[in-house]
């Protein structure tokens, strides 16, 4: 069971400041518990204190930052039926995938607790010339400071993980504003980080409303800003940021090739799932369905079977593969551009269905161009099928899309397999399975509308260090 009431992490410590940040069962619509709300004068206090703890973080020594990373990695094991729970309610996440989910969370931070140690400069040759003869150079890598993390709704706790365990592994304090309307996973992140000798200061976790967050943007003293969410939100944050970096990951329409000599069975296998686990709330969800022409009835035929014997329900209920969306104003919005795309001419084949913030998994077929279903990100259980018979055609219309950020190809053709890496404008092309694929030690992320960076621990550490060279002159009496 949930507490009664959560608080904030202010500079390492738990505040019960208020109960004013309500969150509901995604499913029942009831009230769940209540979590302490930041305001802007403790988002200040919350820099301030960051800004106070960056030497001491910057002088930990990588087997301290291990061992904390390693604690977080023992107690989320402890803790693991407490965090699926959680997420199941917060999020209407079904317990199978909000199991999944904290599996993922104590991946992301074993991984981190291995980086920790392996944070390696070079040697670089210097005498390329005669000028240059008696120097030596060397890099190592630093941390920023201070960073800035807004982590979305649909991953609470993997989606922040990606953000904080890096964050830890590298030296780096942070403020973390997890979604307003998942919060409770990031709290527990927090209850667990603040049981380490991180310095005061190291982090703060401030749930907070969007029009209070400014400060996590347009602050200063904050070296690095890392947002995951919508990209109208997301680009909006980019141009208040300031001189600092920043990371964006946000959404995508993704697509999914299934050519002529791919086996079809298991090509459907896994693109119900990676269109519509978790009701089809994720950025990398299979949106976009491409069959080659010649098997284009038999897999259309499979796809329809598959999608109606999901089961819809209670995500509490191991059976249930479709739980809600994350709000009825959500599933709405969805269902408009469904509605739009079959008046329209486009043919329903199955599902389109909602009650409330329940909707049901639907394909649909003969979606025309400009509709939002097609262009936009639905991020909600809807897919639409398209026929193709050539592969380069395909790729093309892959690429007509204002988002790249991951594609799945089902082939058997290396040659094939290739030219869809070279040619995609996306920034990942996963072969043999669907794009909704993701294992959290690889460069993550996309190109275009879909964001700036990539995740993947080893790819943020890059992003919260920066490179400090050293060049040493030899001279002659020294040689």
């Amino acid at each position: 069971m949930l507490k009664k009431i959560y608080p904030y992490y202010l500079a390492n410590k738990a505040i019960y400041a208020n109960e004013d940040l309500k969150v509901y069962d995604k499913y029942t619509g009831d009230l769940a518990t209540s979590v302490a709300m930041a305001d802007a004068s403790v988002i200040d206090q919350a820099i301030t204190a960051s800004v106070a703890a960056t030497e001491p973080m910057r002088k930990m020594a990588a087997y301290e930052r291990q061992e904390v990373l390693e604690h977080c990695v023992k107690r989320f094991r402890e803790r693991f039926d407490e965090l699926a729970e959680a997420l199941c309610v917060e999020a209407g996440k079904p317990i199978k995938d909000a199991q999944g989910e904290v599996t993922r969370l104590i991946d992301t931070f074993r991984i981190a607790a291995e980086e920790a140690t392996r944070i390696n400069g070079e040697v670089i040759p210097m005498d390329i010339s005669p000028r240059a003869k008696g120097y030596s150079g060397m890099t190592k890598r630093v941390p920023i400071g201070p960073c800035s993390f807004i982590s979305p709704f649909n991953f609470p706790l993997n989606l922040a993980a990606h953000k904080v365990a890096p964050a830890i592994a590298a030296g780096c304090p942070f403020v973390l504003k997890p979604a307003s309307l998942t919060p409770v996973g990031a709290i527990i992140i927090g209850e667990v980080l603040a049981e380490t000798n991180l310095p005061e200061g190291a982090f703060s976790v401030l749930p907070c409303r969007r029009n209070g967050a400014d400060l996590f943007t347009e602050d200063e003293r904050l070296k690095l800003l890392s947002f995951t969410g919508s990209p109208d939100v997301g680009w909006a944050l980019k141009a208040k940021a300031g001189k600092k970096p920043v990371v964006l990951e946000l959404g995508g329409n993704a697509a999914c090739v299934v050519d002529q000599d791919a086996d079809i069975d298991d090509a459907v296998t896994r693109i119900v799932f990676g269109a519509f686990y978790q009701s089809g709330q994720s950025c990398i969800g299979v949106q976009r369905i491409y069959l080659h022409e010649k098997i284009y009835a038999e897999g259309k035929e499979k796809l329809v079977r598959a999608t109606q014997a999901l089961t819809m329900g209670d995500p509490k209920d191991p059976e249930t593969f479709i739980g809600p969306m994350i709000s009825e104003k959500e599933a709405s919005r969805l269902d408009a551009w469904v509605k739009e795309a079959v008046d329209a001419g486009a043919t329903m084949l199955c599902g389109g269905t909602r009650d409330g913030a329940m909707m049901e998994a639907t394909l649909l077929e003969g979606v025309s161009e400009k509709q939002n279903i097609r262009e936009e990100e639905a991020f909600g259980p809807v897919a639409i099928i398209d026929s193709f018979s050539d592969f380069n055609t395909v790729l093309d219309h892959i690429n007509n899309s204002k988002f790249g950020l991951q594609v799945g190809i089902f082939t058997r053709d290396l040659y094939k397999a290739q030219k869809a890496w070279d040619t995609l404008d996306v920034g990942g092309v996963v072969i043999g399975d669907v794009p909704s694929w993701r294992v959290d030690h690889m460069p993550y992320g996309g190109i275009k509308d879909s964001g700036l960076g990539r995740e993947g621990i080893r790819y943020a550490i890059e992003d919260m260090t920066e490179l400090r060279l050293m060049v040493i002159r030899t001279t002659e009496s020294d040689r």
